[in-house]
């Protein structure tokens, strides 16, 4: 499985490489803090993976990196993607990050 840090996040953002940051929370989550992303829960990422692109990154991540793991292991396994990564830590890595 590939993880990305906090860091390798910031300079993909600040890089002219196109990716894709996927939010995995709730919406409740999603309204106390955010770093941006698209929003697919976590419960509708399955359903929805034929629409994913894997021809850029993608980088999942929830609060703190459980859930994005296992969406990723998920995607690699059982549907091939080789462009996903797990934001190691989730948002409070990056929220800690940028403190």
């Amino acid at each position: 499985m590939k993880m990305m840090t906090a860091q390798e996040l910031s300079e993909l953002q600040n890089s002219t490489q196109e990716y894709k940051l996927i939010d995995l929370r709730e919406d409740y989550e999603v309204e106390e803090k955010s770093i941006g992303g698209e929003r697919i829960r976590m419960s509708e990422v399955i359903d929805q993976q034929s629409e994913l692109p894997k021809n850029i990154p993608l980088i999942f991540h929830c609060e703190s990196g459980r859930r994005s793991k296992a969406v990723v292991e998920t995607l690699e396994r059982k549907f091939g993607f080789d462009n996903v990564y797990s934001l190691e830590g989730g948002i409070e890595a990056v929220l800690q990050a940028q403190a």
